[in-house]
């Protein structure tokens, strides 16, 4: 009888066939069965296991690669969670952290189109103005607007308000002169005085200078009885219309002093807010070359890497003066500690005290987040939120403390970062030298208008341009770091790179200077949303 094609005699035997592997393969055996010993039996049963499948050995190979691939990712994960996000990769003073998708959103406000306020502080067209000629008001109220431009600014804005509440005419503020740089400014070297004036005319009287028939100006800032002093901070409405209308009344001409934040916010009419902002945002215009000069530095940033691209402002407060007065702690060598202690002993003796209560101070001021970021600390935050290393970025800032040491990791990880004498020529700042506020408003103007604006540390300057941004349409994205995050965050040293640009990204998508409900003591200057802007 014909053996059947499918007999087992037409085949060689299940043996035969192993030994020939056995002999051809030995060390492809060796591997398949090590494979196999780790599989469980349901993917191999025992039959199988003496004689070739080709499926299976598909199956087999699949199986093989996904284990090695899970055991590549978990390998990873494990390298990138103890790759601590402070150091990065550190090389001498150079910091370099890995790479972060850039995100879409890096230069735009990603939540501006979830809101829908709109400013509502400018003034009336066509309006008739009821407000008395200059010989009618209750008197003249006369202050100096002291401190840096933005401290000045915020004065003004208030001396224009008080003026309002006592239905009394305001002579031009003075500049206080500045006792460190010795600058001469006056309010007509920086803003346009026509435009102040003749913007705010149906609101106050403004006066250009002291009336002719008071001879003895000299007076006005000497003596006692034209001052009026113990004005409390952030003082009530109704404050000067009980304390200080009756003396201007009687007087006919007092000068404010001090008058450093005092005016409060919640305690005066919402119309006297509006008018803060209607001077601030509207009324205050510096001079147009200043202006221009500041459109000339835009420009020139946002084509420095010879296209049309857009440039970071950076608001880097980090100079001596602001490190010593916060007592906080910093990375420095021990010489440089030892010096910023006897300095802080110098200037502010009766908080240094003997020094022994300042290390557990300045723990718990950088755990909630009341320190100034270090430029390394502000590098290393921009790269997590994904800003490439060619970003262009105009810092605005003093002398940091500590130098070009200080600055390397913040340089070395951002190359293309400048301030305005690297982007203007000798010769075009030169005419902005004699006032040094003038420098300043160069600054002011460049953060306002960059695309992204960065701040590291609180201040006038910081929240004016925040609050600004917000007034002109909140589409402009501003930073506002969360430091108690980044003081938890770099203080961890098991935190995985990973996991510290998520915590940067996710936790900041909320602070980038959207218009925010306001609350008891709010303050208009960082956050004009009421009643400064109004539902679009």
């Amino acid at each position: 009888m014909a053996s059947s094609p499918l007999s087992p005699d037409n085949h060689p035997s299940a043996a035969d066939d192993d030994d020939d592997f056995r002999d051809r393969h030995p060390r492809d055996r060796s591997f398949r069965s090590y494979i196999q010993s780790l599989l469980p039996r349901s993917i191999f049963p025992i039959d199988d296991l003496h004689r070739p499948h080709p499926h299976n050995s598909k199956i087999s190979l699949f199986i093989l690669v996904a284990i090695v691939l899970t055991a590549v990712i978990s390998i990873s994960s494990i390298v990138n969670r103890f790759n601590a996000p402070y150091l990065c990769q550190k090389d001498g003073v150079t910091l370099i952290c890995p790479y972060v998708k850039e995100s879409p959103s890096l230069w735009e406000n990603p939540y501006s189109a979830t809101t829908s306020w709109k400013p509502c502080s400018a003034r009336r067209e066509g309006v008739i103005s009821d407000i008395p000629s200059e010989n009618e008001t209750n008197g003249y109220i006369f202050i100096h607007a002291e401190g840096g431009l933005n401290q000045q600014r915020i004065a003004i804005c208030n001396a224009v308000a008080v003026a309002k509440i006592m239905n009394a005419t305001l002579i031009l503020p003075v500049l206080k002169q500045d006792q460190i740089w010795k600058d001469q400014t006056k309010f007509e070297d920086i803003f346009d005085v026509d435009h102040f004036i003749d913007y705010l005319k149906d609101d106050v009287q403004i006066v250009r200078d002291i009336p002719e028939w008071f001879t003895d100006k000299s007076e006005l800032f000497t003596s006692i009885r034209r001052t009026v002093k113990n004005i409390p901070k952030y003082a009530p409405a109704q404050f000067y219309i009980d304390n200080v209308l009756p003396r201007v009344k009687e007087k006919k001409i007092m000068s404010l002093k001090p008058f450093v934040d005092r005016l409060g916010y919640d305690n005066v009419p919402p119309e006297i807010n509006k008018l803060r902002c209607r001077v601030n945002y509207h009324a205050l215009k510096f001079l147009p070359e200043i202006e221009q000069m500041a459109d000339s530095l835009v420009s020139r940033m946002r084509n420095r890497t010879g296209g049309l691209n857009p440039f970071m402002a950076l608001h880097l407060r980090f100079e001596k003066g602001m490190v010593g007065l916060s007592f906080c702690d910093f990375v420095g060598t021990r010489m440089e500690k030892a010096v910023m202690a006897l300095y802080r002993q110098k200037e502010w003796p009766r908080r240094f005290k003997d020094g022994s209560h300042l290390w557990a101070l300045a723990l718990q001021k950088r755990k909630e987040g009341r320190c100034p970021l270090e430029p390394g600390e502000v590098a290393v935050m921009l790269r997590a939120m994904g800003y490439p290393k060619e970003t262009p970025i105009y810092v605005a800032s003093g002398q940091v403390y500590g130098g070009q040491n200080r600055m390397a990791p913040l340089r070395n990880m951002f190359p293309n970062l400048v301030t305005k004498e690297e982007v203007a020529t000798k010769l075009e700042l030169d005419g902005f030298r004699k006032h040094v506020t003038s420098l300043a408003a160069l600054d002011f103007l460049v953060c306002l208008k960059s695309d992204v604006f960065v701040m590291t540390h609180g201040g006038n300057f910081a929240k004016l341009i925040i609050g600004f941004r917000r007034y002109m349409g909140h589409h402009l994205k501003s930073i506002k770091p969360d430091k108690g995050l980044m003081s938890k965050s770099l203080g961890d040293p098991y935190m995985g790179w990973a996991t510290f640009v998520e915590d940067i990204v996710v936790t900041h998508q909320t602070r980038t200077g959207l218009p925010e409900e306001t609350f008891p003591n709010y303050d208009i200057w960082e956050n004009p949303l009421t009643p400064c802007m109004c539902r679009a």
